[in-house]
């Protein structure tokens, strides 16, 4: 019996969304629903890697999820591809085929997905920092008219 595409599309949706209780519910559903393959087992491992990454990407700084942009979908194509081109590589065990067979199948799913910008505390998007005007003999200095320009800000 093939993996439902319906469950694994939901657990998708529910890490991304990060809602792990549920998510660690749907990812019991699949492995009851898997026949017991090498393909099978990698593809499973995936999942579960994706689960303990995303849950934990506060305090993991090496991992995929937490260094992806899961609203830029120019990347994440990128990325689809390159797990695409893994998994069709003969050299690839089924294991390893099963396991980025899951990670091309997140990235589409991510794509078609609508994920906000990341933003960071102040509510800006990440990316789009403030520029701080400096003197050019002290770099620890603002000038006067980069506070001005903040205190007419707040004013309005």
């Amino acid at each position: 019996m093939p993996i439902s595409q319906a469950l694994v599309t939901r657990y998708f949706q529910l890490i991304v969304s990060r809602q792990f209780t549920e998510a660690e519910r749907e990812l019991e559903r699949v492995k009851q629903k898997m026949q017991k393959t090498e393909w099978n087992r990698g593809y499973f491992r995936a999942l579960y890697g994706m689960y303990l990454s995303r849950k934990n990407s506060a305090t993991d700084d090496y991992a995929f999820f937490s260094k992806i942009d899961l609203s830029d979908k120019v990347n994440l194509h990128a990325y689809r591809k390159e797990f695409l081109e893994h998994m069709g590589n003969g050299l690839h065990g089924d294991f390893d085929r099963g396991y980025f067979s899951a990670w091309a199948d997140c990235m589409r799913i991510i794509t078609r997905m609508d994920v906000p910008s990341p933003q960071n505390s102040n509510g800006k998007v990440a990316g789009e920092e403030e520029k701080i005007e400096t003197l050019r003999s002290d770099k620890s200095q603002a000038t006067i008219a980069n506070f001005l320009q903040k205190t007419e800000d707040k004013q309005e």
